[in-house]
Parts: C-alpha cells; sequence; structure tokens
C-alpha cells in the first residue's frame, strides 16, 4: 500500500492523471456498464466469499437480506458512482455497514484478520471484472492500473470503518465486563446475607466466565499517581479500578507461581493482600489488607511493594487496637514513670527482651549487644520496680504485648538476634 501512495504522489506532483485523460463519454461508458454489473458481481463475490471461508455467518438485515450483499453491492456502486462524480463530492465511504462488520467480529470472537481477508478477496473479484469492462470499452492499462491503486485506497476506507466499528464493540464490551465484574466483587466482598450465597455468586460469576474457587484472598491498593495505568494482572484476578484505593480478588492464591505473577504485574504499585480464605468469607481477608494498607500510610509497615499480611501478623494485630494497647500501657508500664526517658527506654528494651528469652545476663546481653553486668544491674532494677507481677504470667504476657507493640511503632529499639 505504500508503493500505490508513493505512485499517485509522484502522478500529483507531475501534475497528470492517466485517468483524468481518458475522454468523459468513455468514462461514463464504463462507470454505466460497472453500473449495471454491480447486483451481479456483488451476487457472485459473496458466493466467492462463502466458499472460500465457510465458517463465517450469514447475518441478515430487518429486510431478510444478507447483510454481506448489501454491504459488497452499496460499496460497489459508491466506488463506481465516484468514477463520474466531480473531484470533491463522493469522496466518504459508505460507513454504517462496515462498522457493523467490524462489530459483528466482537461478537464471535475473532480478530479482524480475517474480515480483512475477506475484503482483500472482494478487491480482487471485483477488479477482474472491472478489467473486462475497462478491455470492452478500451480504457488505457495505464489508467486501468491507476483505477485498482484507487480500489485499494478505497478498500483502506473500509477497513477503516470497520476498525471504528470494532473498537467501538470492544470498548462496550470491555465496559460490559467491568460493570459486571464489579457487581460480582460487591457480593464476594459485601456483608453477607443470609442463607448459602453460592447461587448467587455462581449466576454473576458465569456472566464474566469466572471459575468460583475454593480460596481467594484479598488486596487493596495504592495508587502510585492518580493517572497510573491499571496493573497488568491475569484474567482471572478480578479488579476493580473505580475506588481510591483499588481492591483486587485473587483466586487460588497459595497455586504456584500465583506470588510471582502478581509482583511482576504489581511491579511500581504498593498495597496489601490479606490472608487466603474460603470465598465465602472473603470480607474477612478484605478487612485484614484494609487495616494493612492503613498502617503502610502512617508508615507503620513497609510500602512500596505487595505486603502480604500473613508475614506481618504481629504488627496487624497489635498496631490496630491502638487505644485498648495505649491502655494496658499506662497501666503496666507505669513503674517507669520516675524514670528518665533514656533511663525508661533501656529499662524497656531490657524487660522485653529477657520476656522474649526467659535466658539469664549472657543471652539476654546478646540480644541487646551489652555487657552481661550491664544487664544484671538492669534486671535487678526491673526487678524492684515491678516486684511480684514479674512471677505473674498473665502480667508477664501483658508487659510483652505493650512492649512489642512499641518496638512495632519504633518506640524501642530491635534486638540484634
Amino acid at each position: 500500500m505504500t508503493n500505490t501512495v508513493e505512485r499517485q504522489e509522484v502522478r500529483r506532483l507531475a501534475g497528470r492523471s492517466a485517468w483524468r485523460d481518458v475522454p468523459p463519454a468513455r468514462v461514463r461508458r464504463f462507470a454505466a456498464l460497472a453500473m449495471d454489473e454491480v447486483p451481479e458481481l456483488a451476487q457472485d463475490i459473496l458466493r466467492e466469499i462463502r466458499h472460500e471461508y465457510p465458517g463465517l455467518p450469514l447475518v441478515l438485515d430487518p429486510s431478510g437480506e444478507p447483510m454481506a450483499l448489501v454491504g459488497i453491492r452499496r460499496a460497489l456502486e459508491h466506488f463506481v458512482g465516484r468514477l463520474t462524480a466531480p473531484d470533491d463530492a463522493g469522496r466518504e465511504v459508505p460507513p454504517e455497514v462496515f462498522q457493523e462488520f467490524g462489530r459483528g467480529e466482537v461478537i464471535q470472537g475473532r480478530s479482524l484478520d480475517s474480515l480483512q481477508a475477506v475484503y482483500r478477496l472482494g478487491v480482487k473479484l471485483a477488479w477482474r471484472r472491472l478489467a473486462e469492462i475497462g478491455q470492452q470499452v478500451a480504457i488505457p492499462p495505464p489508467a486501468m492500473y491507476e483505477l485498482v491503486e484507487s480500489g485499494f485506497d478505497y478498500l483502506d476506507g473500509l477497513v477503516a470503518q470497520s476498525v471504528r466499528g470494532y473498537a467501538e464493540a470492544v470498548a462496550r464490551q470491555t465496559g460490559e465486563r467491568l460493570r459486571l465484574q464489579r457487581r460480582l466483587m460487591e457480593l464476594i466482598l459485601g456483608d453477607r446475607p443470609r442463607g448459602d450465597p453460592t447461587a448467587a455468586l455462581a449466576e454473576r460469576a458465569g456472566r464474566i466466565g469466572w471459575q468460583l474457587p475454593g480460596k481467594v484472598a484479598v488486596a487493596v491498593l495504592l495508587r502510585p499517581a492518580p493517572e497510573a495505568v491499571a496493573p497488568a494482572v491475569g484474567a482471572d484476578v478480578l479488579l476493580d479500578m473505580d475506588g481510591e484505593q483499588p481492591r483486587m480478588v485473587v483466586p487460588e492464591p497459595d497455586a504456584a507461581g500465583r506470588a510471582e505473577l502478581l509482583r511482576r504485574a504489581l511491579a511500581g504499585w504498593s498495597g496489601a493482600i490479606g490472608p487466603p480464605v474460603a470465598l465465602a468469607e472473603a470480607a474477612k481477608s478484605l478487612r485484614w489488607a484494609e487495616a494493612a494498607v492503613r498502617l503502610m500510610e502512617r508508615g507503620l509497615l513497609p510500602a512500596g511493594q505487595l505486603l502480604h499480611c500473613t508475614e506481618h501478623t504481629e504488627a496487624l494485630v497489635l498496631l490496630p487496637p491502638e487505644e485498648l494497647i495505649e491502655d494496658l500501657a499506662r497501666r503496666r508500664l507505669g513503674p517507669l514513670a520516675g524514670c528518665g526517658p533514656a533511663h525508661a527506654r533501656r529499662l524497656a528494651e531490657t524487660l522485653l527482651a529477657w520476656l522474649e528469652t526467659r535466658g539469664g545476663a549472657p543471652e539476654v546481653a546478646a540480644r541487646l549487644g551489652v555487657h552481661p553486668q550491664t544487664v544484671r544491674y538492669r534486671l535487678r532494677q526491673i526487678r524492684e520496680l515491678w516486684g511480684a507481677e514479674m512471677d505473674d504470667p498473665d502480667r508477664r504476657f501483658e508487659l510483652e504485648l505493650v512492649l512489642r507493640a512499641r518496638r512495632l511503632r519504633g518506640e524501642l529499639s530491635a534486638a540484634r538476634g
């Protein structure tokens, strides 16, 4: 096609056209004979197309006539009619039928490749008949060559209309799928109504071809930028990009290779994915993911990637119930109130190391990176401050909870070993 355009441009620049040099009476005679041939030629083209492509469906218009025949006939009539039209008239390709052909390819689940092959076959058959008419009325070969180039240009216009129809149908189909997908996700993630939701889930899932999984994990994402392109997750992953924080339902999250595929698809995104749960309990996974994202936004959990809640259980258990933990901390860490901030922190770190190891001074010292004698001194102070509470298992458990929570918030140093 590039060569065709280049040759036409050369002719235009040279200021000559072989077709324009043909006497007008001969052109009108050629056009009249060609127009008379259009009905039979359209039938022949359709017959040959159906022979070459037997799988193509034959769709009828409201009058009962094959739409393909209507399109072929209209295209031929329009092309032949241009031969005698003024330079600036009749240049538009009739769009409706050919846009509908493009939409039909989407409905039938095919690409545009087969449709373009059909168009090329039609042009080849039409050219044979027009060449015969050209010989009959003595149209010079250079003019006929120019005519066939014009025919392929015309074909480009038909293809463009079909591409437009195809794109519109794909957009509608995609929009409809997204709408149905959101409705499915609403049912999966919403408050569970009374009764078994399996039938309703199966009905909505079937409308988008989604197979109900045994387990799912739900993710909440943080947009890297307002205009960020949706992550390229697999077709079996449900993704809702409408909200400020997109949500994702991942089927069978423990399947081999799933975690790696998600990591690649979500490159540049951050967020959290909840624990695997039964499909009917997906809302639980969502709650964990939402809690993790809130901690990420506060800087209490690492951002910059997809965080797995199952790997941060301690933080998710201890950090969200902030008021309860703080109230417990005020009651259990009261003995530190009379110490200076730096000294109180050192004692708290030593107490937590002892609670976690339940070892002697050497073990605690190794965990803290200090001298055992320093640990012995601190442990004596701790015993003086808490007294008999150090021997109560429930009090020791509560002390460890509040001290771990403070370490998670960065208020205490992390242990070295």
